[in-house]
């Protein structure tokens, strides 16, 4: 047990540095334009979307390790890790991303990780086909959500575009690995909390 802590203790504090290491795929965004076509309130609605994003993509890192933890499938806890890991890309991208945008991400960050990791270790302890329900339902919500900032952001921003849209193939590929993995449907009462909860973290996150 010290040693999980230590180990989930040293994956949180390389998430919340941005130091946490990905899969070494390649950046999405062609960084050639450097922005030029950017007006400053096209640029300040972009940081602001990638500061939400960054925040999301911290609290997914605490999803899947909180999940992973708890569970007792070797295969299903590996599928878990491995997700994670291709999620540590979005964290990497969107820091990336923010900091081109002369953007800061938000304090709000350690809260985020520190109460998404304790979802995930309470959905996780319910049984794998809920963890898996659970993993499914947040990435299709995050597909959602991602739309719904591809529709606001400015045609001009066309790095962020390209990330947000790799983003969300990805996300749309893990709810699938999810469902074949044997994926149990949430009930809607659980989906609703869950809506609402994302909804409190981008929208402080927007702005703090």
């Amino acid at each position: 047990m010290i040693n999980k802590f230590v180990n989930e203790l040293d994956i949180a504090l390389k998430t919340l540095s941005y130091k946490k290491s990905g899969t070494d795929r390649d950046y999405p965004a062609d960084r050639e334009s450097n922005d030029v076509n950017l007006s400053e309130s096209e640029r300040k609605l972009s940081e602001a979307l990638m500061r939400v994003n960054l925040a999301g993509e911290v609290a997914a890192q605490a999803l899947y390790r909180g999940q992973a933890m708890v569970c007792k499938d070797p295969e299903i806890k590996e599928h878990l890790i491995h997700a994670g890991d291709e999620e540590t890309d979005h964290l990497i991208w969107c820091k990336k991303r923010l900091d081109e945008l002369d953007g800061k991400p938000s304090v709000l960050n350690p809260i985020w990780y520190a109460g998404s990791f304790a979802i995930g270790a309470i959905f996780g302890s319910l049984g794998e086909k809920t963890s898996l329900g659970f993993v499914e339902e947040t990435e299709k919500q995050v597909v959602k959500h991602l739309q719904r900032h591809l529709d606001k952001i400015s045609e001009n921003d066309k790095e962020t575009i390209e990330i947000l849209k790799t983003m969300q193939e990805d996300e749309d590929l893990h709810a699938g690995q999810a469902n074949e993995s044997g994926a149990e449907e949430l009930q809607t009462p659980t989906k609703k909390v869950m809506e609402f909860t994302a909804k409190v973290m981008t929208s402080t996150s927007h702005y703090i």
